[in-house]
């Protein structure tokens, strides 16, 4: 960071605000590294698997970007990234461009879903009148990552972790478990066929998924 709490590398030379934030944030892939260490800190081949089409070099640059503008940390001990407090504070970022996005045309879901794009999307497309009132805790294994998102007072909150302990979990891919989260299968018809796996009450998993779905909430 230069003195006036600036990148070196500057592409809007504006006073706007907006302006700014995309000096630091705009370039291609910036934010979906950011999505990537949301829930957790990971090395850079671990980055790399959840955005297939982004090459090595690329990823090189768009993370010193990031950390000289003070949104990610690197360990080089651990050999890890991690979000800043200002890396975390881009959550409401990505959830309201994902709110935009279900409102305008394109949308493709059957291309590459990664477990923390699905993670923040649940988070997003949530049916919080349906929600109101319920509790709930559910596990979620995508063999390399897991997380656990618990549901209190109409509000979720996702936690990586090295194995979820929770009433259910369910396993798969990004793209399979997003089809048994909006898709309109029922849950064991998708677990019967081998599309995804369970474990623990696959009722309780099913009253859980139901509260999502891939449109604009009111």
């Amino acid at each position: 960071m230069s003195n006036s709490g600036e990148t070196s590398r500057i592409r809007y030379d504006e006073g706007c605000l907006g302006a700014h934030a995309l000096n630091l944030i705009g370039d291609r892939w910036a934010l979906l590294v950011v999505r990537e260490l949301m829930f957790a800190p990971k090395r850079f081949q671990m980055l790399r698997a959840g955005m297939p089409g982004i090459t090595a070099s690329v990823l090189n640059g768009r993370l010193a970007q990031l950390r000289e503008a003070g949104v990610v940390l690197h360990d080089e001990r651990l050999g890890v990234y991690s979000l800043t407090g200002a890396g975390h504070g881009l959550l409401p970022v990505l959830e309201a461009l994902c709110r935009w996005a279900l409102t305008v045309p394109g949308h493709d879901p059957s291309r590459f879903i990664s477990p923390s794009a699905l993670m923040i999307s649940m988070g997003v497309n949530l049916m919080r009148e349906r929600a109101a009132g319920r509790e709930a805790l559910a596990g979620f294994n995508f063999g390399k990552e897991a997380f656990e998102m618990r549901l209190a007072d109409g509000r979720l909150t996702t936690t990586a972790v090295a194995r979820p302990d929770a009433p259910f979990v369910l396993t798969g891919s990004g793209n399979a478990m997003a089809v048994a989260v909006y898709g309109t299968a029922p849950l064991a018809l998708l677990i019967d066929k081998g599309f995804i796996g369970a474990s623990g009450d696959v009722s309780a998993a099913q009253a859980f998924i139901d509260l999502f779905r891939l449109e604009p909430q009111p």
